[in-house]
Parts: C-alpha cells; structure tokens; sequence
C-alpha cells in the first residue's frame, strides 16, 4: 500500500477528491493530512474522513527536521500539495526527490511565483487578457512554480469571463485530472 500525505492550507477541496479517488484502493490511501492553518476547511475534512492530521508551526517547518522525520515515518511515498501556501524548504525537497508534487490554477510559466495563488491568479488572467488558462501539475524544487512540468490542461478565456467564472473552469480541470495523475505517479 502506498502512502500518499496531503499539504493543504484551505477549504481542502482537491484534497477531498483525492480522498475519494483512493478511497476502496488496495494500491494507496491517503495517510496523512498536513494543514498550516489553525481552522481551515482541510482539518475538517481529515477529522471527518478519520484521517491523522498535523498542524505544522513555521518556525519548526522551515528550520528543522522535524517535519522530514514525520513523513518518513509515515512511510511516505508521495506529498501532494493541495492548495498549500508556503514554499517548501529544501531540506524537505531533499528528502522527497520527485515525490513532492504540486497543482497550481494556470497554464506556468504564466502566472506562477511567490503571491500567485487562489484568486490573484484568476484575477491576473482576465485582467492580462488571456483567452486560455488552466492547470498545471508539476513536480516541487526549491523555487515557487518551477519544477518539471507533468501536465497542462487547458480552458478557454473568453471576454465575458470574470476571476470567478474562470475559477469555476479552473477547479473543475483541477478535480478532474489532480487525483489521475496522482494515481498515475504513483503506480508507474
């Protein structure tokens, strides 16, 4: 069985369709939810869905092991950022080479980088102009946004389009293709 631990630091939606993908798997399961704020939707969903979950502090993450030793512990075999919203040290990217991998709402090296996260991306899309957008899956370095890409898929921009309504295209790529290609990671 493989062990898949979930970064998440919102509503934790894309962690619930991962959640659901494995749900009856004898391949993976989701082991562990990691959350970087006190309340957020995540915990809930780890609480009802009867997964372990750490709320991690940031001096603790950044500057020591702590964390590292955790997910070695778990026996993790991949860390799936789901909507977390700190870079990741690189003593953690060290210690998961190609198994830390993120999804972010647009088409990098567009829209990508520190402060590019959640709404200002959508916002950032329609107000440039695009007439696409998207996701992109990607493995995690030590920078924001740059890692190998692993899939791009795309939505079309149109005029009429607002930061929601392109967000709502966005999500609905995210949900469809995020638990996928997880899945197609870890069992290659």
């Amino acid at each position: 069985m493989k062990n898949i631990v979930i970064f998440a630091s919102g509503a934790g939606s894309n962690a619930q369709r991962i959640i659901d993908h494995f749900r009856n798997s004898d391949k993976a399961r989701v082991a562990l939810i990691v959350c970087n704020k006190p309340g957020a939707g995540i915990l809930d969903i780890a609480q009802r869905e009867g997964i372990p979950s750490v709320l991690i502090e940031k001096e603790k993450f950044f500057h020591t092991d702590t964390y590292v030793n955790l997910l070695k512990e778990k026996e993790t075999d991949l860390v799936v950022l789901a909507g977390f919203l700190w870079k990741v040290p690189t003593n953690l990217v060290q210690a998961f080479p190609n198994r830390i991998i993120n999804i972010h709402p647009a088409l990098l090296p567009k829209f990508g980088g520190k402060g590019m996260y959640g709404h200002f991306v959508h916002e950032a899309v329609v107000a440039a102009g695009e007439t696409e957008s998207g996701i992109t899956i990607h493995y995690v370095n030590e920078k924001y946004d740059d890692g190998e890409t692993i899939l791009q898929e795309r939505c079309i921009v149109t005029k009429e389009d607002t930061p929601e309504t392109v967000a709502r295209k966005v999500q609905a790529l995210e949900h469809q293709w995020f638990p996928v290609i997880v899945e197609r990671i870890l069992l290659k």
